[in-house]
């Protein structure tokens, strides 16, 4: 097991980020490129992700970063919240995190890998398939949506 490291004082005591995933459709998903480019979660599976901006709603987080990432594009209304993670640390977030992860059911595009330095392929996975090699967090929370489980996890407290 992993020790937690000291958490230093700081007044944001969560960092926001948001996640995406589309309903009613195999789930978009992206393997972690397993080198340096990588901040985090290196060669693994995750749902598009990233931090807000500041005085970026939660929401247009949540398009933008599925643009950025995937080419898909959905509306700020069209999105559903779906789970949500409260993490007590992450790589970087010391002082906790607050993760925010969307369903739509809604969507134009096709995916693409628009981050090949981060992202070593894009793919639509079918929810019965998720991969093993999945950020646990994320892969917990997709998990509990798909099966109408709680709507909150706590990680790490």
């Amino acid at each position: 097991m992993t020790a937690r490291p000291a958490r230093t004082p700081n007044p944001q005591a969560a960092v926001p980020a948001v996640s995406a995933t589309v309903r009613g459709a195999p789930r978009p998903r992206q393997d972690r490129h397993p080198d340096e480019n990588a901040k985090l979660a290196q060669g693994m599976w995750d749902l598009p992700v990233g931090k807000s901006e500041p005085g970026e709603p939660i929401t247009e987080t949540a398009v933008r970063e599925l643009y950025e990432e995937t080419g898909l594009t959905v509306k700020p209304e069209s999105l559903k919240v779906a789970h949500i993670i409260h993490g007590a640390w992450g790589v970087e977030a010391p002082n906790g995190f607050l993760t925010v992860v969307f369903a739509a059911n809604e969507w134009t595009g096709e995916p693409e890998n628009r981050e090949p330095r981060k992202h070593s392929q894009v793919r639509w996975v079918d929810a019965d398939a998720i991969p093993d090699a999945f950020v646990d967090t994320t892969s917990s929370a997709l998990r509990q949506y798909l099966n109408a489980g709680p709507e909150d996890s706590l990680n790490g407290w």
